[in-house]
């Protein structure tokens, strides 16, 4: 009565319904399946994403005591498996990704036709996509009502790792270190280990030092890159090293003993909602990846520049905050969220440039690379995407240094060519007077770029072309 319990992106023990199922009926065969070959041609892991998932494995490993590892099609492995091991049933949690849920279908069909017990479970979001709808059982394209939608509906408490035994069986499969999942161009192991703990028990620490020193005061400090207001749970929760139940929970209890940090609490779980509507957008509307959501958008006149493209990436764009902000990105694998913002806004409205280009950028550079929230995420910015930004909101990169990084620690931090400069002129070392230039140490176009576009130029730029698109809403409207 052995049961095959497929692991995917819920690389933990606790509140993983799957195992704790499994583990009830009797002994568990725990395997996990590198699949690229389900997913469309252009996502296969990026970069930092494999990184993580190789030490998040290795973590799991040890956890379990053992761990079944497939390279390949899940709907040949799992059969074979199955008659392997001899398991009559298998147990996994959900994705939501379009590629996920097609694959899903057909390995409980196949699976089933061999006599196999197949269930699958919630394990990554608070509620099921299915579940939450508008009044007339249609998806929800707005973010507040939906919000306000899941905050009437119950979220399951979290359940404790259970005991399980492994099977008896001797576990076969691939060695991990013969994936060669890290990468080495570049070689991000050293910075990255400077940073993050991938598994479960560094998802945990990373939540319990959030609750002590991130909490209070998030709802008013959130978007200050001065101060640690921030979770940085985004790796943990793509990987399923800790689920929104468990930090919902536990954000709760905190609540619960200190209740002068409601309002702090409200807000980082309405953050959290934002990500349960992006897959809420991605369930419901599979081509969100590929196109534009207001469809609208598809004769906007993106431009092909790949300088800018290039300067952008490297942090060379001659704005500070968006240079710290990519440079940061490729350093650690994160990047805040207020910065993502600004960074995205000066690609899509600054440049011009297909909000496409960034997320296939942030795809391979973010260790939290989420195909629902990377792809909601820039197209709100665009302003393509449901609920999105409005077409005329460019942020400034300057105004937006000055307001979220008044003392100038991150783009010190991130940009030490810059650092002898003072506030005054930090944000925007091309205003500043020569001697103040020299006396800072700055040669312009030598030490640190001008800048690859003027921001009033662009923005005039951007207006017009949002334009066409306006106008083209007004007309078919007035024809409709």
């Amino acid at each position: 009565m052995s049961t095959l319990v497929w692991f995917r992106r819920d690389l933990r023990l606790a509140d993983n319904e799957a195992l704790a199922r499994a583990a009830v009926r009797g002994p568990i065969v725990p395997a996990f399946i590198l699949d690229e070959r389900s997913a469309p041609a252009n996502r296969p892991l990026g970069g930092a994403a494999r990184w993580w998932l190789h030490h998040s494995l290795g973590a799991l490993r040890r956890s379990l005591g053992g761990l079944v590892l497939g390279r390949g099609d899940p709907r040949v492995l799992l059969p074979q498996w199955v008659k392997h091991y001899g398991a009559t049933a298998v147990y996994w949690n959900r994705c939501y990704e379009p590629f996920a849920v097609t694959l899903d279908t057909e390995l409980k069909a196949a699976l089933r036709g061999l006599g196999v017990e197949v269930q699958s479970f919630t394990g990554s979001l608070l509620h099921e996509p299915r579940q939450i709808t508008t009044l007339d059982g249609g998806p929800f394209k707005v973010y507040t009502p939906f919000w306000r939608t899941c905050l009437k509906s119950t979220v399951d408490e979290p359940q404790p790792a259970p005991q399980f035994a492994l099977t008896q069986r001797p576990m076969l499969g691939e060695r991990l270190e013969d994936w060669e999942l890290l990468p080495t161009q570049p070689d991000w192991a050293a910075p990255f280990f400077q940073y993050w703990t991938p598994g479960e028990v560094g998802a945990n620490e990373r939540l319990r030092r959030f609750l002590h020193q991130g909490l209070r005061g998030y709802a008013t400090l959130r978007d200050r890159l001065d101060c640690p207001n921030v979770s940085r749970l985004s790796p943990h929760l793509h990987w399923g090293e800790l689920s929104p139940r468990q930090v919902w929970a536990t954000v709760g209890s905190r609540v619960q003993l200190e209740p002068d940090l409601g309002a702090d609490a409200v807000k980082f779980l309405a953050e959290l909602g934002w990500r349960e509507f992006a897959y809420h957008l991605l369930f419901h509307f599979p081509d969100l990846p590929q196109q534009n959501w207001k469809r609208e958008f598809d004769d906007y006149p993106w431009r092909s520049h790949p300088k800018l493209m290039r300067a952008w990436q490297r942090g060379q764009t001659g704005y500070p905050l968006v240079d710290a902000g990519l440079r940061e990105l490729w350093a650690t694998g994160y990047l805040h969220n207020r910065v993502r913002m600004v960074v995205a806004s000066f690609l899509v409205k600054h440049l011009q440039i297909d909000w496409r280009e960034g997320e296939r950028w942030f795809w391979h550079t973010l260790l939290d690379a989420d195909l629902a929230s990377n792809v909601a995420g820039w197209q709100w910015v665009a302003g393509s995407g449901a609920d999105a930004a409005p077409y005329f909101r460019i942020f400034n990169p300057i105004e937006q240094g000055r307001k979220y990084d008044p003392e100038g620690r991150y783009v010190r931090r991130w940009c030490p060519e810059l650092t002898r400069l003072s506030n005054q002129y930090l944000h925007a070392p091309f205003e500043a007077p020569a001697a103040a230039l020299t006396a800072a140490g700055v040669a312009l176009d030598k030490t640190y770029p001008n800048p690859i576009v003027d921001h009033a130029t662009a923005r005039r730029n951007a207006l017009q072309s949002y334009e066409t698109i306006r106008r083209r809403e007004s007309d078919e409207v007035s024809d409709s």
